[in-house]
């Protein structure tokens, strides 16, 4: 089951309110108390005297997306042990630099108060926000989503892809003379995603294929042969294999799809109110004040790589 009005608006949240999502794990990194900052926390380290706690271990490798937020980081696995030995090299680094008196240049001094601002927001973000997802929540969206999957049908394909309407119709021609879809589908087909699976796409609902997939399989029985038609990436035939009910997941398996939704639902209605409430003036059209001095230019912060796209316009194998 997919969320059909969740993913829609999950969509259409602009990166910064991702970036403040992700940002809550990496917050509060490490501490100078002896203390344990979470009920039964286990000292891991020290750097100088400064304690490392397995918490600060786990909320490491939840910045980096190595484990999610609720999942288990036992402190005996290569895992912990890895990102320990990265918190470890921070430390050391960090410690170096105040040696250096690096920290107490301008350029230092506006980017930690930057990365203050950013912890704080994120603290206000686990306080307003994550207080809000509670099991009620959750299964409010889980009903509504089995609701619409009742009347929703996935549909099995198979896809053959050409470059030209040449090479299509000759699938075709050999389609018609017996030849097995998936034979013809190893040895003709261009989709390195699907040929050497007998062009096999899996189940998918039609709001989740490319709409040219979706326009051609929409009234189309199990059995039929659909095509050639035209995509992106070439000459498309389709076969369809079956068509079914949509099966809803469990309760549980569709929490963690849920819980991000609410998380990006609630963010996005924290900066609404904030944005409202304040005086915000953009200045990239105007006079703009000149930049500070600085010993040295700063680094900017790298773009996340967006995902790279397929070989071809055949919609991902859904299950």
């Amino acid at each position: 089951m997919r969320l059909t009005q969740p993913r829609i608006l999950a969509r259409a949240l602009f990166p910064a309110v991702l970036a403040v999502v992700l940002a809550v794990s990496a917050c509060g990194r490490g501490g100078g108390s002896d203390r344990a900052p979470e009920p039964g926390d286990r000292a891991v380290a020290e750097v100088e005297s400064e304690t490392i706690w397995a918490s600060d271990v786990k909320r490491e490798a939840v910045a980096q997306g190595l484990v999610g937020e609720g999942e288990p980081l036992d402190v005996t696995s290569d895992l912990f042990r890895r990102v320990l030995d990265e918190v470890i090299d921070q430390k050391l680094l960090a410690r170096e630099a105040e040696r250096r008196g690096l920290d107490n240049s301008a350029l230092a001094q506006r980017r930690l108060a930057a990365t203050r601002e950013r912890i704080l927001g994120d603290m206000l973000v686990e306080t307003v926000v994550n207080g809000t997802i509670d099991d009620k929540a959750v299964e409010t969206i889980y009903r509504e989503q089995v609701r619409l999957a009742e009347t929703s049908e996935e549909i099995r394909s198979r896809l053959i892809l050409s470059r030209t309407r040449e090479e299509a119709d000759a699938v075709i021609g050999l389609l018609a003379q017996g030849a097995a879809f998936e034979a013809v589908a190893q040895q003709r087909s261009i989709d390195e995603a699907t040929r050497f699976s007998g062009g096999d796409l899996g189940y998918a609902t039609l709001d989740v294929l490319p709409q040219t997939y979706a326009d051609a399989l929409r009234d189309r029985p199990a059995g039929s042969t659909v095509g050639p038609f035209q995509t992106e990436g070439g000459w498309a035939v389709l076969r369809v294999e079956d068509r079914r009910k949509e099966t809803p997941p469990t309760l549980e398996q569709a929490r963690p799809q849920i819980v991000r939704y609410l998380t990006y639902e609630g963010v996005r209605q924290l900066l609404e109110q904030l944005r409202g409430k304040a005086e915000v003036e953009v200045l990239l059209n105007g006079a703009t004040a000149s930049p500070e001095p600085a010993s040295a230019p700063q680094k900017a912060p790298a773009a996340r790589p967006a995902a790279p796209a397929p070989a071809a316009a055949a919609p991902a194998k859904a299950s």
